[in-house]
């Protein structure tokens, strides 16, 4: 897995304006809205807001070779208290059914516990997006037990049951580290049948190709993790790699971008625009700005009302219904069985 340092070295693909630029420049796609009206289907729009998707900083214990947030240990990106107090008096509108957290490393902001505690008592549903290995850093061995009180449902990447493929994209002895969270998170209750602590699973294609089918895939996943590790999960979503960040910048090193982003075009799959992600979400970053989804976050495609777009100013019912901001990095949730954060949209 190459270096934090030339990750960054790879390119400047940092920065949104210049990812933008390539993907504005990929003249051989259509536009998403193009491909939207070519298959009379109505522009993007919001149908309502069910989750409170929040951005908690690009801190974190990994670097991952597809991490489209562009997270590793030198971030010092971290969403403070006040903006966590805006989030939370939003999640409070009876609308919000879930508080989806996510970073970097969710866990290492010193306000995520907080946050959990503060929507338990919400009533709300609480997602934690885990990467494992942080379970087992000094300072956060405790968090199986916490999560599991305030019934937290924890959705983890693991990106293959092979050790060789997990370590290729997340780094030397990820997948074994992998393995001892899973076992401890076991331990406390989650994934076991029956039970109410969810442990769901998150594949991305360690290549260029695009998920398998999800369901033949956990089933795989499930035999290989209980034979082997005697490990149980509830269930396992794919979601696909989208053209952005640090895998953005791997496909225009490898010139590979044109491939990839045709792949995706031909793949396009008008049963999964109902369901894409941003007609029921809304996205925080960790300065409290509001973007459709946490792909446009990372471009920084702010939401489309120019009143509401930082979490202080927070509007439940003109936000439920706002017209979505698209670039060809869409095609990415709408390809083969489409994929969003609850994984594949259509898998037949």
């Amino acid at each position: 897995m190459p270096s934090l340092t030339l990750l960054r070295q790879q390119s400047k693909l940092a920065d949104p304006r210049e990812q933008l630029k390539i993907l504005a420049a990929q003249d051989q796609v259509p536009t998403f809205d193009a491909q939207l009206e070519s298959h009379q289907l109505p522009l993007l729009q919001a149908q309502t807001l069910e989750t409170l998707q929040v951005n908690l900083g690009r801190l974190c214990n990994m670097t991952c070779e597809h991490c489209h947030v562009d997270a590793g240990p030198d971030r010092r990106e971290i969403m403070q208290i006040e903006n966590v107090e805006h989030c939370l008096r939003a999640l409070a509108h009876p609308g919000f059914q879930t508080l989806d957290l996510t970073g970097g490393a969710p866990e290492m902001n010193p306000h995520f516990r907080l946050m959990v505690r503060r929507g338990r008592e919400m009533g709300k549903k609480i997602i934690d997006r885990c990467n494992l290995t942080i379970l087992l850093a000094p300072g956060y061995r405790d968090l199986p037990e916490f999560l599991a009180e305030h019934e937290v449902e924890i959705v983890a990447s693991l990106p293959c049951y092979l050790e060789e493929n997990t370590d290729a994209q997340r780094g030397d002895g990820a997948f074994q580290k992998s393995i001892q969270a899973l076992k401890r998170l076991n331990e406390v209750g989650y994934g076991a049948p029956e039970s109410p602590l969810k442990l769901t699973l998150v594949y991305n294609p360690v290549g260029h190709s695009l998920p398998p089918d999800q369901g033949q895939l956990e089933s795989a996943y499930r035999e290989q993790l209980r034979s082997r590790f005697g490990i149980e999960f509830t269930n396992l979503i794919t979601i696909t790699n989208m053209p952005i960040s640090r895998y953005l910048s791997d496909l225009v090193a490898q010139k590979r971008l044109e491939e990839y982003m045709s792949r995706l075009v031909q793949a396009f799959n008008p049963e999964t625009v109902p369901g894409v992600m941003c007609r029921s979400l809304i996205s925080v970053d960790w300065e409290g700005y509001l973007y459709d989804c946490d792909f446009n976050q990372m471009l920084a495609l702010p939401v489309s009302q120019p009143r509401q777009r930082h979490i202080r100013d927070f509007d439940y019912g003109s936000l439920q219904e706002r017209p979505i901001v698209t670039q060809r990095h869409c095609f990415g949730c709408t390809a083969g069985a489409g994929s969003s954060c609850g994984g594949a949209l259509n898998p037949g």
